[in-house]
């Protein structure tokens, strides 16, 4: 069997060297992204725009996490992270920290709560 070639290989470290213009790690704000940190599309791709970049906006047109998106486009993480800021330093996203789950956990407790009694009366 032949060795592939690296130059045709998809996810080589040249692509991701390209991608990100040389960066290894996000600047500003997008240092504190993690992979539950969710991305939302505040415009659409423009045409001609970066392929990976216009696949964000296109999926982040509903709230994403970074690990699924991660996942979607087979992304690693850094990569994804510099893209991602990229887009956030130029208005084109927003990045959201989840709600953790004790800030919501009485008002859910207490709709939950709510049913069952709702079910225990039918």
């Amino acid at each position: 069997m032949s060795e592939p070639s690296r130059t045709t290989d998809p996810f080589g470290l040249e692509r991701f060297y390209v991608l990100t213009g040389g960066r290894s790690s996000p600047e500003g704000i997008a240092t504190t992204l993690d992979v539950a940190t969710l991305v939302v599309a505040n415009s659409a791709p423009d045409a001609g725009m970066q392929h990976e970049l216009d696949a964000i906006l296109r999926l982040c047109r509903n709230p994403l996490s970074v690990a699924e998106l991660g996942a979607r486009l087979r992304l690693p993480f850094n990569i994804l992270a510099v893209l991602v800021a990229d887009l956030l330093k130029a208005g084109r996203v927003e990045a959201r920290d989840p709600i953790p789950a004790s800030v919501g956990q009485g008002a859910y407790q207490a709709l939950l709560e709510e049913v069952l009694r709702g079910l225990q009366r039918i």
